[in-house]
């Protein structure tokens, strides 16, 4: 029997009332392991009803002890992380190691939250005109929606929903149904943690569910990770709704590698970076720029890495790179590799026709590796968002600079040298959120905040950290006089301070 999931709304698991559903597979084997709901608009407007009716109360408590609840939920986090770690395996497919990487780096956004207290504090001017003063408050917008991806099923989540309630905010999360089961967990333990019910809803669904977010009025911010396209929709519906939002979008980022790297060091960062997640992840590198010389030289160690790159089930502890997510999403990124090879690039290393024993219907694809790419290629163009690496060999930094740039996609970069004037210049004139010095994956940690540049994010706030705050709230400036014996005239003039 398949298990049927549900939605979490009001502090209890809900079942689904429609007759949607969505199959949820383990992609390692390609078996179906539990079907979700896909939620009509009427359940979304249901999860927002419950936020909403829960945001009053939420926000009157104090900061101090809503951080206690964070204080919880953190400690449940770790005392579950083997349980929390095999569903992200068994939904998503990473290995191990990765798995367990992404919920060290969702807590340790939590953990941020558990602070956020003491940047809730407002400014204060005494005296700003005779008797006046005035003084500046951040308070919480109400009903906040998030709507995340299904490359990181757990760390994604805890970008939004910590920050968001630490500011007081009720909030309604929309995962991807390819990955549902652990943002429904992840409910669960807040509401053993003493978050109040109703305060955070999971509602599992498709764009009929995102659209009524979309256009609710009880909603007040939309927080997006994804693709452009869509992130390009949730921004322009969300906004001419009178919504805040941010949404973050496509990636294509690019690793510089000058002549005087350390090619070991790079080769190995690249190897992370390019097919850690098997590629699926917001800061892969898609892109290598080698600089002169170094392209034969990080050629050299690259292909035969890529080569004996282990690839397995994310559950076997040697599996260096697991599967991708879908049968779909394999076949599209086997049709870009064809599509590399009729555009004339190189394929170095072909990961087309991966089987593994005991796991041939498995959603996999190995490491694949082009060489001789140009700017005008679909495989450079397009985001691909798997193992597909290409190397673009250019003669000079200006045109390693001026090819990123001139990208349309600017969430991340970096550059591997040994010159500090080469780096400083990179990192001055790329234009991207986020920049590497010889670290190939530049995730700013939880105390920073996380976005990109150009089409890769619609919006003005980047992600968690002092930005999330700023997001998840609404700035307001009092100014009082307490009038005193002195009679005050009638001012029918824009009031002054002399």
């Amino acid at each position: 029997m398949t298990a049927t999931l549900h939605h979490f709304v009001g502090g209890q698991p809900t079942p689904g009332v429609g007759d949607r559903f969505g199959d949820v597979f383990d992609p390692a084997t390609g078996a179906r392991r539990a079907r979700v709901p896909l939620a009509t608009a009427e359940e979304a407007g249901a999860a927002v009803a419950a936020a909403e009716a829960a945001f009053p109360a939420w926000a009157e408590t104090p900061p101090l002890l809503r951080a206690r609840v964070l204080f919880r939920f953190k400690a449940l986090l770790e005392s579950h992380a083997d349980e929390l770690i095999g569903l992200i395996i068994a939904e998503h497919g990473k290995v191990l190691e990765d798995a367990r990487g992404e919920l060290t780096r969702g807590i340790e956004v939590v953990e941020f939250a558990c602070g956020i207290p003491h940047l809730l504090k407002g400014e204060y001017s005494d005296s700003v005109g005779r008797d006046i003063d005035s003084w500046s408050m951040r308070q919480p917008l109400g009903v906040c929606a998030g709507i995340t991806p299904f490359n990181f099923p757990a760390m994604v989540p805890m970008w939004m929903v910590p920050v968001a309630l630490a500011c007081g905010n009720a909030f309604v999360l929309k995962p991807s149904e390819k990955v549902p089961s652990c943002a429904l967990r992840m409910a669960e333990l807040l509401a053993e943690a003493g978050l109040p019910d109703g305060v955070l809803n999971v509602v599992n669904g498709d764009a009929e569910a995102v659209d009524a977010l979309l256009t609710d009025p009880r909603v007040q911010s939309v927080s997006f990770v994804g693709s452009t396209p869509v992130a390009r929709h949730v921004y322009t519906t969300g906004c001419a709704h009178g919504k805040r939002v941010q949404a973050l979008a496509g990636v294509k980022n690019h690793m510089v590698v000058m002549p005087d790297a350390d090619m070991e060091l790079a080769t190995e960062s690249l190897m992370g970076a390019a097919y850690g997640s098997a590629g699926e992840r917001c800061m892969a590198v898609a892109v290598a720029v080698t600089v002169g010389e170094a392209g034969d030289a990080l050629m050299a160690r690259l292909a035969p890495r890529v080569t004996a790159l282990k690839v397995g089930p994310g559950v076997d502890p040697d599996s260096e790179m697991g599967p991708l997510v879908t049968a779909q999403h394999r076949d599209r990124l086997a049709g870009y590799v064809e599509l590399g090879v009729r555009e004339g690039a190189r394929l170095a290393v072909d990961g087309r026709g991966l089987r593994l024993q005991g796991y041939e219907n498995g959603f996999f694809l190995g490491g694949t590796l082009f060489d001789h790419v140009q700017p005008h290629m679909r495989i450079y163009q397009d985001e691909i968002f798997g193992p597909v690496l290409g190397v673009v060999r250019v003669d000079t930094l200006d045109t390693a600079l001026h090819l990123a740039n001139d990208h349309p996609f600017g969430n991340g970069a970096a550059i591997f040298t040994r010159d500090g004037d080469t780096a400083r210049s990179f990192g001055r004139g790329i234009r991207a959120g986020m920049v590497g010095i010889n670290v190939a994956i530049p995730v700013p940690l939880a105390f920073h905040s996380f976005g990109g540049w150009k089409q890769s994010l619609f919006g003005d706030h980047h992600i968690h950290g002092p930005e999330g705050v700023r997001f998840y709230t609404r700035l307001k400036t009092l100014t009082a006089r307490w009038p005193g014996s002195e009679a005050v005239g009638t001012g029918f003039a824009m009031p002054t301070m002399s």
